[in-house]
């Protein structure tokens, strides 16, 4: 190995000159070739290139998904920086490659043209319609960097990036659309509420979408929810009787306003923002800001993959039905009444709590990235007089769960155990795909006591 000065992007920085075949195999997260102590030091070494084409691509991503509906949505990002990492990757080889079969880039790629690339490659075939602006934004991004054989080999890199995860998406299970109609009406069975299609039950297939990281959709299905007779049940049910009702004296402005702000926020948009927003207080590489934002996609995708099995699996019924029918519940510690929520009752089965699971999930990964506390606004333009601050991971999370219930659509049960489904599907992803080479195997995190109450853990 020796070292030369090049330049890159208006600035020299020095990187390791390899004799390597560019026909190696990086080794997937199969574990191929991810013991390799020597690879990964190699890999610390080249990985100095700066993180920001990766921070300007994910915005120009969310925002070119606009109106995409939640579930779709996170499939999408999950696929953009998934080839983005892989581009990357197969340049800088710091982490195990997320597909067995990417190869290394030419030595001296320039990676930066390779994220374009990977990320415009998806984007284009998601969006077809937004092709020529979307070209027009990859163009102006590599018109940034020095023309020569790096740029051509970044490209490529991205290019082939992009190919393999369209491959890999196409016929995944997320079309054609399925709804479900209620077998019966009998209590604690979900019945359609005034949002819902004719049809019915909307994402009824989305249990069927081929998960990014976790084995299948069932592997962390939700426990029973609590029986219509228990303590729970009554305990939270009258919870959201008396402050999810829309006209309810009990609902504080500061609750209003998170439930307004995240029923119109959808949360590949909100984790996405808060991701952008921390990463602009650091200086980290873009491998790292690759990974980061891959794993973190792909656990929001895979989580409401997995909600909706657990969803679909149980089948309960929504507050909005089950308190006009609380006569018919059995507990004596619950009490009809008519109810109308203060928001719009998604038209699927309630528990668990799919924006649940996305919170347990991306915080979960973001904590363990970068720690728990970090200054952080968010809002929505649906809610121009609202900006929710934070300095807590946490807090979001908590959030999520209030707007939820003092919203009228979720038991406050749909929300602890869409958190937990959550933290498990990442801890599971943050484990097993993407890998930094040389990496320990020490099984899957799932101890609560994490990141998420000892910031100190964060691994970087």
């Amino acid at each position: 190995m020796r070292y030369e000065q090049q330049p890159e992007a208006g600035r020299w920085r020095l990187i390791p000159i390899l004799v390597i075949a560019a026909a190696l195999p990086i080794g997937g997260c199969d574990g191929t070739g991810g013991g390799d102590s020597t690879v990964a030091a190699t890999a610390e070494l080249r990985d100095f290139t700066a993180d920001s084409v990766i921070i300007q691509w994910n915005l120009i991503s969310v925002q070119t998904l606009g109106t995409t509906p939640p579930f779709p949505a996170t499939r999408a990002m999950a696929a953009v920086q998934g080839a983005v990492f892989e581009a990357v990757n197969s340049i800088t080889g710091k982490y195990e490659s997320y597909f067995a079969t990417t190869l290394r880039a030419p030595a001296g790629a320039n990676p930066e043209a390779a994220a374009v690339a990977a990320a415009h490659g998806v984007l284009t075939w998601l969006f077809p319609a937004q092709a020529a602006t979307l070209l027009e934004k990859r163009e102006a991004s590599l018109a940034e960097m020095p023309d020569g054989q790096a740029k051509t080999d970044g490209i490529a890199a991205g290019d082939a990036a992009a190919a393999a995860m369209v491959a890999a998406r196409t016929g995944d299970g997320s079309a054609p659309p399925l709804f479900w109609t209620p077998a019966n009406s009998a209590p604690y069975e979900w019945q359609k509420t005034p949002s819902c299609p004719p049809p019915g039950g909307l994402f009824y297939h989305w249990q069927n979408v081929k998960p990014y990281g976790v084995q299948s959709s069932s592997q962390f299905r939700a426990p029973a929810p609590p029986t219509l007779d228990s303590g729970r049940y009554a305990k939270d049910y009258n919870e959201v009787q008396a402050v999810g009702y829309v006209g309810s004296p009990q609902r504080p402005q500061d609750r209003a306003d998170v439930a307004r702000v995240y029923a119109a926020q959808p949360p590949h948009q909100g984790w996405n923002d808060v991701a952008r927003q921390i990463l602009a207080t650091r200086h980290d590489s873009i491998t790292d800001t690759a990974r980061t934002l891959a794993v973190m996609n792909m656990t929001l995708s895979d989580g409401h993959i997995t909600v909706f099995e657990s969803k679909y699996f149980y089948r309960t019924w929504r507050p909005e039905t089950a308190i006009v029918r609380g006569d018919e519940d059995g507990n004596p510690a619950t009490v009809a009444a008519p109810f109308t929520p203060f928001i719009v009752t998604p038209c699927f089965p309630g528990y668990p709590s799919a924006h649940g699971s996305g919170a347990g999930g991306a915080s979960r990964i973001l904590a363990k990235a970068y720690g728990r506390f970090h200054s952080v606004d968010l809002s929505h333009p649906a809610v121009p007089s609202v900006v929710l601050h934070y300095n807590d991971l946490k807090d979001i999370v908590s959030d999520v769960s209030d707007a939820r219930v003092y919203g009228g659509i979720h038991f406050r049960y749909d929300q602890d155990a869409a958190e937990a489904m959550g933290r498990n599907v990442a801890n599971y992803n943050n484990s097993h795909i993407l890998r930094k080479r040389g990496h320990q195997d020490q099984g899957d995190d799932d101890d609560d006591h994490d990141v998420l109450s000892d910031p100190s853990r964060a691994h970087r």
